[in-house]
């Protein structure tokens, strides 16, 4: 098989994959805190046959090596709601799990039937001492401060914790808008969070689908290529075949 072949192929391959990251950041679209994902390539040239001279023809072998996430945030929207919290600027809210600390910009909360505050999953948010947060019957009139700090008409129950990282690319998503992380979260010094507001997906649907429009054409290419690749290789071999 030539190269050329081989090099279509892996860029089908790579196409595949883009597709099902494309197909999933607009299944995410109304994702409260949703971050958008695309893919690195890097690039390979290599020599085509007749392309020996110092500038001759030469092939593109794209590899995909990473997947990107997109942090930049995502459009403000009021809900009204006193447990739907919206973080401006750096941070994640944290969450315990079977599996441990886990770390999420979607701050639609709730209290389960023991008064705990949890995420839509039913997992605790943490406080700032490691600690979820419990609601007595009578704690009414809840208030979010900008800082995290949560309070009733009994007083304060503790503050948020929010979380930061160096290196946000090391995040490894995981189920329910969470991130899980190798590396220790870092405390944000100076939070900045809204009561009554979320922060909403920052995919971009227009141009996700003007994407996978684009990713479907250009797969569509390299199948024809491959099919014409293959016509001439067994016309080629026919040839041969003959003349022999």
């Amino acid at each position: 098989m030539e190269t050329s072949t081989y090099i279509a192929l892996s860029r089908q391959g790579g196409l595949q994959r883009q597709m099902d990251i494309v197909a999933h950041n607009i299944a995410n679209m109304n994702t409260a805190g949703f971050k958008g994902q695309d893919m690195m390539f890097v690039e390979h040239l290599v020599k085509s046959r007749g392309g020996e001279k110092l500038l001759g023809n030469k092939l593109a072998y794209a590899r995909d090596i990473s997947t990107l996430i997109n942090f930049s945030e995502g459009p403000m929207e009021k809900t009204g709601n006193p447990l739907d919290l919206a973080i401006t600027g750096d941070g994640f809210f944290v969450v315990r799990t079977p599996q441990g600390e886990r770390y999420t910009r979607n701050g639609r909360f709730k209290l389960d039937e023991g008064g705990q505050l949890v995420n839509q999953s039913g997992q605790p948010v943490l406080s700032s001492a490691g600690q979820p947060f419990i609601l007595a019957p009578e704690d009414t009139e809840i208030t979010v401060s900008r800082d995290g700090t949560i309070a009733t008409n009994n007083g304060n129950l503790g503050k948020l914790k929010l979380v930061r990282f160096e290196n946000p690319q090391q995040l490894k998503r995981s189920a329910g808008s969470l991130y899980a992380s190798e590396s220790p979260p870092i405390d944000v010094e100076q939070p900045s969070i809204t009561q009554g507001m979320l922060e909403g997906s920052n995919v971009q649907p227009i141009f996700e689908m003007a994407k996978m429009i684009d990713i479907h054409r250009t797969y569509d290419s390299v199948r024809n290529f491959i099919e014409r690749e293959d016509d001439r290789m067994r016309n080629m071999i026919r040839e041969m075949a003959r003349t022999a």
